[in-house]
């Protein structure tokens, strides 16, 4: 199961179509052009377990590229092209990456990044290559089209924060797998949701996001056909469904929120019979906006539960949910555990609220940071995302809370202390928080929450300024979208932020701080 199989059995279907151009690579184009990537790795040194980094928007390049670094046996590190120089620099360096890949629409940030990464021995890009970078396109040509001798199964390595410091990469055991050898955690998602070569799948997000670019693999794989937009349009993304007769999708909330806003006579027009499988996950969708959806699609909307490290897969389908509204399903790999949230060797009855576990799940660790894995697992090996939550009496799991301070703004995990570490530099702060607050839209906004030096120069001027203050070294999606001030934070005499009491400021009562 890789694209050498479908290349040679339907040579000429399209393996991905990009939704703005119409451009279709076949699966023998993919084949061949990743063959030449998989060559061109070998003869600049790079073999099975090395690593290369990619931060690039959606583009015809980027499934070529993840695959032909995929069957050299390599990690991909994919990282966000809404990252700075700085952030990017610190992914690229923490996961040993030998060559960095840009393109030319991301060269105003990866122009900086060659400066700060001494150990990359080569930096190229897809599309007209600026002084420092090499031009993939230039350096592949001349490659052979036929697989490499020691093909392998490779695997991302995809970046994600703890509740604090820098984000940490998760690094997936190889297990020296041969190319087309599938993991059985990725068998039981393909009978779950019945994709094969028939399959069309709608692809809205970036493909650096962790769904988005297994499942485009995955169709990849099995002689699918991906629709990949460059960026996301409610309207567009409806458009395409028509278009194409796309039987499979997957989405986050936000994407069902924008949908339920258009008017009333622009979502009429448009035919979605086809849609037989539309998953949503990533941050859990309000119950009121998945019936409205259900009730417009169709019983077609597919739930799962479950994080980049790969540890379980909990899922519910239409009928499920309907069953159980607002659960989040049942494991289909690995086993849930709730436990006591103080001691984390007590597994809690049903419908008591604790803190979640995966246990018999697929291993992982974080790269270079030994004791956050061991931080991840109690005693008997069960592994937590940190995600507080309940199963009833059915065996299905309901989400209660977030991790500690993890912000989910659109799908988009976003972690406070970087933020709240570049407020507190700013001459005029004292003490600052950062939390995340309730958003109709997003289901959840970036939050800080500031102590002045001069509690009496609190004004929108002040906001403003420490808004444009955070953008000038953070990505948009990372900086606050409004700033509050109080005079002195809730902080224990030890240091501690009481976080919980300013989140209670914005989040009220409510049983569950899920919007």
């Amino acid at each position: 199961m890789h694209p050498g199989v479908q290349a040679a059995e339907r040579p000429d279907k399209p393996a991905f179509i990009m939704a703005s151009t119409g451009e279709e690579v076949t699966y023998d184009m993919l084949n061949r052009r990743s063959n030449q990537g998989a060559h061109f790795f070998r003869s600049i040194g790079l073999n099975h377990g090395d690593a290369i980094a990619i931060c690039m928007e959606n583009n015809r390049h980027f499934l070529e590229i993840c695959w032909a670094a995929h069957r050299a046996g390599l990690y991909y590190a994919c990282t966000s092209s809404y990252l700075t120089a700085p952030e990017v620099a610190y992914i690229v360096n923490d996961c040993g990456a030998q060559l960095f890949l840009s393109s030319a629409y991301k060269a105003d940030v990866a122009k900086d990044v060659p400066a700060l990464t001494p150990a990359v021995k080569t930096c190229m890009m897809v599309g007209e290559p600026i002084e420092g970078f090499r031009s993939w396109d230039e350096a592949i040509a001349g490659m052979p089209e036929t697989p490499i001798a020691d093909e392998w199964e490779g695997h991302d390595m995809l970046y994600s924060s703890g509740t604090t410091g820098r984000p940490k990469g998760i690094k997936i055991d190889m297990e020296d797998r041969k190319l087309g050898e599938v993991r059985p955690s990725m068998q039981a998602i393909m009978a779950l949701y019945g994709v094969g070569p028939e399959t069309t799948y709608l692809s809205p997000a970036p493909l650096y996001h962790a769904a988005p670019l297994r499942y485009n693999m995955l169709m990849t794989r099995i002689g699918a056909t991906s629709i990949i937009m460059e960026r996301f349009d409610p309207e567009r993304a409806l458009q395409l469904i028509e278009k194409y007769k796309c039987t499979h999708s997957q989405w986050v909330p936000t994407m069902f929120v924008r949908f339920m806003k258009l008017p009333e006579a622009v979502r009429a027009k448009y035919d979605v019979s086809s849609m037989k499988v539309a998953i949503h996950a990533a941050a859990p969708c309000p119950v009121e906006v998945k019936q409205a959806m259900m009730k417009w699609w169709g019983p077609v909307i597919y739930e799962y539960y479950a994080g980049t490290e790969g540890s379980g897969y909990v899922a519910a389908d239409p009928q499920e949910w309907l069953a159980h509204p607002g659960t989040v399903g049942r494991p289909i790999v690995g086993e849930i555990r709730i436990v006591d949230q103080d001691n984390p060797e007590i597994e809690l009855p049903q419908g008591e609220i604790g803190q979640i576990y995966f246990a018999n799940g697929p291993a992982f660790s974080y790269h270079n940071d030994p004791k956050k894995t061991a931080e991840s697992r109690n005693a008997k090996g069960w592994s937590t995302l940190g995600d507080i939550g309940y199963l009833d009496e059915d065996g299905f799991l309901y989400l209660t809370d977030r991790k500690a301070f993890m912000i989910i703004s659109g799908g988009v995990n976003i972690y406070p202390q970087e933020i709240e570490d570049r407020l507190i530099l700013h001459p005029d702060v004292m003490d600052a928080a950062v939390v995340g607050v309730p958003d109709p839209e997003f289901g959840e906004a970036v939050k800080g929450v500031v102590q002045l030096r001069e509690p009496g120069h609190a004004s929108d001027e002040m906001a403003d300024k420490l808004i444009r203050w955070c953008r000038q070294e953070l990505s948009a999606i990372k900086t606050p979208k409004s700033i509050d001030f109080m005079d002195e934070l809730p902080r224990h005499p030890n240091g501690k932020l009481y976080k919980r009491l300013l989140k209670d400021r914005y989040w009220g009562n409510k049983e569950s701080r899920i919007v």
